[in-house]
């Protein structure tokens, strides 16, 4: 992952969506009353939930820099460990059987001390947070898991056959599944609390109690969603790599703003997304074995 560019090119698609909802409600005033009941009953897409709640200004490139330069070293690590698997397993598709080799190749947290000087980090950050901050990271919480990036995959679909478009679709969906599971895995294994859990302060709001243990937040799931996800959708639109990679940037260091990770956490979490995203990319012409 590359650092991100200018901030004013960071989420162009989803601007674009979310200044066409005043349109979408016009375009839907003429719609019938069957085809405005089945709409009512439609669950929300990712275009609709943005276009509900469209995004705030974002963080500098100052604040998310930092966090990104160590992020990109992922991907070169996840490249070399990926060439094992696909030693081992060419093009052929195992979800089963990736789910746990992937698993097997996060590295063990850091130790108690590294943890501790990294949970001081977050505390200082914690000391710089602003009502704007507060409003972007909510933000980027919410909808950087799954809405942000299906968003730009549908971005990608309005210009290819429909028949590609829902391969493409289905790849995204699998993708973000898998690296959630993979990061689950590790999480109930190394048991490591998210900084808030170790000191409730930080968000008072999560209600945490004395004997509570978790939620575990090694590897972040946020993390490996993104890195998945700029993959995937940088290897089908190479142009617009930068601006995926701008918004991965933004999501993971949000996680840092709000206290639900360290940053051994987030770079964790991308190698886990990192090697989903090559899984993918290389399986994308064999038959699927393991969904």
């Amino acid at each position: 992952m590359s650092s991100p560019r200018r901030l004013k090119w960071q989420y162009p698609v989803i601007a674009v969506v979310a200044a066409g909802a005043v349109g979408f409600g016009v375009l839907h005033t003429s719609a019938t009353p069957a085809s405005s009941a089945a709409a009512a009953k439609k669950k929300p897409g990712a275009t609709d939930k943005i276009k509900a709640d469209p995004p705030p200004a974002l963080f500098t490139d100052a604040q998310v820099t930092p966090l990104a330069k160590q992020q990109a070293a992922q991907k070169h690590t996840a490249d070399a460990l990926f060439a094992k698997w696909k030693t081992a397993h060419g093009s052929t598709r195992d979800d089963k059987a990736f789910l746990t080799w992937a698993a097997q190749q996060v590295p063990a947290p850091p130790s108690k001390a590294d943890r501790t000087a990294e949970l001081h980090q977050v505390q200082q950050l914690a000391k710089t947070r602003t009502a704007a901050g507060k409003k972007a990271a909510t933000w980027l919480e919410v909808h950087g898991k799954g809405d942000i990036w299906k968003l730009y995959a549908h971005d990608q679909r309005e210009l290819l056959p429909k028949e590609q478009g829902a391969v493409d679709k289905g790849e995204l969906k699998s993708a973000l599944k898998l690296a959630k599971a993979i990061t689950e895995k590790v999480a109930a294994l190394d048991k490591q609390p998210a900084p808030y859990v170790l000191d409730p302060s930080l968000r008072p709001d999560k209600h945490v109690t004395a004997a509570q243990k978790g939620p575990y937040s090694y590897p972040s799931r946020h993390a490996a969603k993104a890195a998945a996800a700029v993959t995937l959708l940088s290897g089908w639109s190479p142009h617009r790599a930068e601006d995926y990679q701008a918004m991965a940037a933004q999501v993971t260091y949000s996680r840092l703003y709000m206290a639900g990770h360290v940053t051994s956490d987030i770079t964790a979490g991308t190698l886990v997304g990192d090697l989903v995203g090559d899984y993918f990319h290389n399986a994308a012409a064999a038959p699927s074995a393991g969904k």
